[in-house]
């Protein structure tokens, strides 16, 4: 016999034949296994599970239960598929080698054998099975039979599994998930890491590996802990810090102006008269008018502090203090010309200053101020003053800085929320005081959104002060003033000294 007439197994033998290349001839083994299977097509065969063609897919289909009456009909076939396969082996090694069935095929026949003494279905090959109906998470349709992604429960197509920022597929072995939202590792940061809004970098992580950084109480200003001490201007104004996308501008004196502030700022002598016959005005309406004329000066910041030196009476808030209320003889180098910015580093350029003798002629002498501040810090100031000149007016003597700073700070805190929340409370009464408003805001066409917003945080310095005099004292006395009014609070101070309870 030729090489050509040799059986072989080309696959598992799961429906009992094989293919011959001469023709239909048969072994012993498969003689037998044909007279086993012609005497069961005669009758139902029970117990046992066996592919069934339907056009051209194979299905599996259970036979019905056995029945105790076929036992010892199976048993027997059981026992003669057994020496049928028994003594086919014995005779396949009485064969010549070039005869002999294939060695790797002893596996296949195994399998036969188990699965025709098994009580499951025999052996049927993945292949033949189709895969379980699916819908892609993105696109909404069938997966098919291509390659496929699965993700929290959910099968996509590889161009539908796509990062909820940026739209793109993801194609990396790692990504950041956010609820059921899928982001690139890199969008995932851009979304949720903070960046610092001075150097516009992500904030570092500290020693611990935790995400460490300072923000502003009131701007939310958010920023690395390291500009804290690495120099970086802070606006004198608005407190906060220089960015690196908008520089602030120098004022000369180590202090610097953000470009928001620099918008209102009041920078001469000239240009603050309006704003401080407005906020007269205003002490008018509520029935406090200061009799006497109280010169008023924009000083610098070297010049203040010189003044702040020879006055013996008061108490000044150091290094705060932007302002002050003279009742010595004095001679203050005052500001005639307001300066232009230009020059490298937005420095500020071209002010003329002159000095000025001030010559007491009752208990106040003048009233300085800080140049460069926004129209509304600068009134402010103007307006914490003025009642400190119109108790040394009044007779007001020897009060404790509590007391006086704390009763100072409430018309400031009150003139603030006139101009920035007009027509609530604490308006004056008089048409002359409302033209504080309009007066003082005329040369820029009203208060923008942007001065309402420092308007408000000057407001939320004073309420949040942390120093005893001016923060302590502001809050004791707003409670009097809340609760008993204005002249009731300072008719009680001129009699005790002290805030009524």
């Amino acid at each position: 016999m030729s090489s050509s007439d040799v059986n072989h197994l080309s696959q598992p033998c799961i429906y009992g034949h094989f293919l011959s290349s001469d023709g239909e001839r048969k072994s012993r083994f498969m003689k037998w296994l044909s007279k086993i299977f012609k005497s069961g097509s005669d009758r139902e065969v029970t117990g046992r599970h066996y592919p069934q063609y339907i056009g051209e897919e194979n299905m599996v289909r259970r036979a019905p239960a056995r029945s105790l009456d076929d036992r010892s009909r199976t048993e027997k076939e059981r026992e003669e598929l057994d020496r049928a396969i028994a003594l086919s082996l014995a005779e396949d090694l009485k064969r010549p080698p070039g005869y002999r069935w294939r060695t790797d095929n002893n596996e296949d026949r195994r399998a036969l054998h188990d699965s025709l003494h098994s009580n499951y279905p025999p052996y049927v090959p993945t292949d033949y099975y189709r895969r379980e109906y699916r819908l892609c998470g993105g696109c909404k349709r069938d997966l098919g039979c291509g390659n496929y992604l699965g993700c929290m429960g959910t099968f996509f197509h590889p161009e539908c599994f796509c990062c909820r920022s940026c739209g793109f597929p993801i194609t990396e072995h790692e990504f950041s998930l956010s609820g059921k939202d899928a982001y690139h590792k890199s969008c995932f940061k851009e979304l949720t890491h903070p960046k610092c809004e001075v150097c516009h970098q992500f904030i570092p992580t500290n020693g611990a590996g935790l995400i460490e950084y300072r923000c502003h109480p009131f701007w939310s200003q958010k920023y690395c802990p390291s500009h804290e001490d690495d120099n970086t201007a802070r606006c004198c104004s608005c407190e906060r810090l220089e960015s690196s996308n908008a520089r602030h501008v120098a004022l000369g004196d180590g202090r610097s102006l953000c470009l928001e502030c620099m918008e209102s700022a009041i920078m001469d002598t000239g240009d603050c008269q309006p704003l401080y016959h407005a906020i007269r005005d205003y002490y008018e309406g509520m029935y406090m008018k200061l009799d006497q004329q109280i010169p008023m000066l924009l000083v610098e910041r070297q010049a203040l502090n010189e003044a702040i030196v020879g006055e013996k009476n008061g108490f000044h808030h150091m290094p705060e203090t932007r302002g002050l209320c003279l009742s010595e003889e004095q001679t203050v180098t005052s500001i005639l010309k307001r300066p232009k910015v230009g020059g490298p580093g937005h420095r500020l350029i071209g002010m003329r200053t002159q000095p000025q003798k001030l010559t007491r002629k009752c208990e106040v002498t003048a009233i300085l101020v800080l140049y460069g501040l926004p129209r509304l810090l600068t009134g402010a100031i103007l307006a914490h003053e003025l009642m400190h000149g119109w108790l040394r007016l009044k007779g007001y003597r020897n009060l404790n800085p509590e007391v006086e700073e704390g009763i100072c700070q409430v018309l400031s805190y009150m003139w603030l929320e006139s101009e920035v929340m007009p027509g609530l409370k604490n308006m004056p009464s008089s048409s002359a005081a409302s033209s504080s408003s309009s007066v003082s805001s005329s040369k820029k066409g009203g208060k923008s959104g942007v001065e309402n917003k420092l308007g408000e945080f000057f407001m939320h310095q004073i309420a949040h002060d942390a120093s005893p005099a001016y923060g302590g004292g502001f809050r004791a006395a707003n409670a009097a003033v809340h609760r008993y009014g204005l002249r009731s609070t300072l008719d009680h101070i001129r009699l005790t000294g002290s805030f009524p309870l």
